[in-house]
């Protein structure tokens, strides 16, 4: 596994195909609806990455029976081998800095149910990291070149601002959810994720109290 095929693009691979097997046509519309979330999605990437995980054995083709109804085969269907759960779980088990960026994050998050407790919260605290760093860095540009810029690229610098403090006041409420999680005794098998306590914390917010 070298090149950009090791990243972002091979993990999404993976981790669709963990949840079940797909054909291409399948996996492609999955791709499509997680990456361009975060990236641009070129399917002129995927299959050269489908063919090396074909070739390292983390993943095989299964071509259905012949259709006798309709005199045609079905299409070639993807799915994941016993090496390739095992390369998908090394994947997510990285937590050092490649897994805080931009081009990486949303694509871990989206994976954080299939990742360890101690993992998502390296994660989330260094993408926090990170963003701190680039919040100082932002603000103390626009406080040098404040008087120099017009109305609207002080706007889009400030709405840039603005982008940065959201996400790192929503990782704050993350690692918070995540640490009372690890720490909260009798949830059973299946506790409530993070971002499930998130959301109701905020729907509970949103609630008039006369409705609860």
């Amino acid at each position: 596994m070298t090149g950009s095929r090791g990243g972002v693009l091979e993990l999404a691979v993976l981790g669709s195909l963990h949840e079940t097997p797909l054909h291409g046509y399948e996996l492609r519309k999955r791709l499509n609806t997680l990456l361009g979330m975060f990236r641009a999605f070129s399917y002129g990437s995927l299959y050269p990455c489908l063919r090396g995980l074909l070739n390292d054995g983390f993943i095989v083709e299964e071509e259905p029976p012949q259709d006798t109804v309709l005199g045609r085969r079905s299409k070639i269907v993807y799915r994941l081998t016993a090496e390739g759960k095992e390369r998908l779980q090394e994947l997510l088990n990285q937590s050092g800095p490649s897994s805080w960026e931009d081009e990486s994050f949303g694509i871990r998050f989206a994976f954080f149910r299939h990742t360890e407790a101690e993992v998502r919260l390296r994660i989330l605290e260094g993408r926090r990291s990170r963003l701190e760093e680039r919040l100082d860095r932002v603000r103390e540009a626009l406080s040098r070149t404040r008087e120099r810029l017009d109305s609207y690229t002080l706007e889009l610098q400030r709405h840039g601002l603005e982008s940065v403090e959201r996400e790192v006041r929503w990782l704050n409420e993350l690692i918070d959810s995540e640490r009372r999680s690890r720490s909260a005794p009798g949830e059973g098998d299946h506790p409530r994720g993070p971002a499930q306590a998130v959301q109701e914390e905020t729907q509970r917010a949103d609630t008039p109290e006369a409705d609860r």
